[in-house]
């Protein structure tokens, strides 16, 4: 018998859209048939005209302060996810107390984790001085990857790495077959800067010039090159960031990058004066940056594209200062929506969009039963209306703290409604037939 049956007039199967039948059994896909395929069903859902049926979405990059500070919580992160049509995020080591570095401090937030997820969550564990040549145990507890710092991380729980701390780390989880993610801005660089002060926008790029980020992901191809790890960069912001990578992928260096929804929305002349909910390290730089991202991800120099959902309290936004605020851009439940808008406008098509924003996600994570719809696979998946319109509603949003520089804005696309595992984890109160 089997539990499930989806049944959509545009399913994204194989890299293409086509009509298609999906046969679920205890929350794995075990057929893909015609639309019309019969099945002895214990239920049977069909998608709207007009929707997708899309794989969940993966989110590789978000920051839940879960335990620790009310920024961010587990159940209220995953809401917002389901809601996005987002199945599975990877949360970062950084923002919760303890920070991710230990398995004691891995096993505290799963604890807290445990029983409020209305989606699947996977961890990265995070690399410091404190702990280089001792990662084994983080791996064998079953974290997804690692992740360090080249510049100050904001939190003196979680040092950064210098160069010859970086190296080391790096060849001792290649030695692990894992894979070593890096927020690649450099330390020096960002030291020399001035730092940002009051309500300008200018001051606070100034304080984080590309340069820093250059320099930086230049130093993560060597480390890669000589060491043969598995290293991705996090959040590119910079058109001469993408040239090395491309110069780097062209040599054959093992080095993966992704980018953010804001560096490909938003540009320095959408910041306005104290619009400090748009600060974000690195920072959103010009459009010419913005064109280069999105060249990146049509040529492949950009394998993907996750949120860096890092909220925090109101407060910490330094009510305009951009020298007292925090950054991070509050986006997890608008992302794929936000993507989707200026993807459309540029003329890739549903299927870049899930390639980019979950079969890569999930490649990069270690997951290889999700991210596409295919037998074997698990069925996590979203019902997408890739030309509905909807404005964003801050208060709406289902983030702890839902502060967005998105707030207002009109975006494409619509998620009706969200599978985990052939579970119901979201579902629209409105939906055309």
């Amino acid at each position: 018998m089997i539990d499930l049956v989806l049944r959509a007039d545009r399913a994204l199967i194989d890299g293409g859209v086509r009509p298609a039948a999906v046969a679920v059994v205890r929350g794995v896909v075990v057929d893909v048939g015609s639309h019309d395929a019969a099945y002895d069903a214990r239920a049977e859902v069909t998608v709207p005209a007009g929707a997708v049926l899309l794989p969940g979405f993966v989110d590789s990059h978000v920051h839940v302060s879960d335990p620790g500070p009310d920024w961010e919580g587990f159940a209220s992160a995953t809401e917002a996810a389901a809601r996005g049509g987002i199945t599975t995020l990877v949360d970062m080591p950084l923002d919760s107390l303890p920070v991710t570095t230990t398995v004691a401090a891995l096993d505290a937030k799963k604890a807290v984790a445990q029983g409020r997820c209305r989606v699947a969550v996977g961890y990265w564990g995070g690399v410091v001085p404190e702990n280089i040549g001792a990662l084994q145990p983080l791996a064998n507890a079953g974290v997804r990857g690692f992740k360090c710092f080249l510049a100050d991380s904001g939190n003196p729980h979680f040092g950064h790495l210098t160069p010859q701390e970086f190296a080391a780390a790096a060849r001792e989880i290649a030695d692990l077959g894992s894979v070593l993610l890096v927020h690649a801005e450099d330390h020096d660089v960002l030291t020399r800067s001035a730092p940002p002060s009051g309500r300008s926008y200018q001051s606070f790029l100034a304080s984080r010039p590309a340069a820093a980020e250059v320099d930086a992901v230049a130093l993560a191809v060597e480390v890669a090159r000589d060491t043969g790890a598995r290293v991705h960069i996090v959040h590119v912001s910079s058109a001469e960031a993408v040239q090395v990578l491309a110069a780097a992928r062209a040599d054959g260096v093992t080095v993966t990058a992704e980018t953010c929804p804001h560096y490909l929305t938003f540009t320095t002349g959408d910041v306005p004066v104290g619009g400090t909910q748009f600060a974000a390290c690195p920072p959103i730089r010009s459009e010419d940056d913005r064109d280069a991202l999105w060249a990146g991800l049509a040529d492949g120099v950009l394998d993907m594209v996750v949120s860096d959902h890092s909220p925090c309290a109101p407060d910490l936004k330094g009510a305009g200062d951009f020298g007292a605020a925090f950054g991070g851009i509050s986006s997890l439940q608008v992302s794929p929506r936000a993507v989707w808008t200026q993807a459309a406008s540029r003329g890739f098509g549903v299927a870049e969009l899930s390639r980019w924003m979950s079969e890569r996600p999930a490649r990069l994570a270690g997951w290889t039963d999700r991210g596409r719809i295919a037998v074997g696979a698990r069925a996590d998946l979203c019902e997408f209306d890739p030309d509905a319109t909807e404005q964003v509603v801050a208060a709406h949003l289902r983030h702890r703290h839902p502060l967005t520089p998105y707030d207002g804005m009109v975006l494409r696309g619509r998620v009706h409604r969200t599978w985990v595992e052939g579970r119901t984890v979201y579902e629209a109160l409105e939906v055309a037939a």
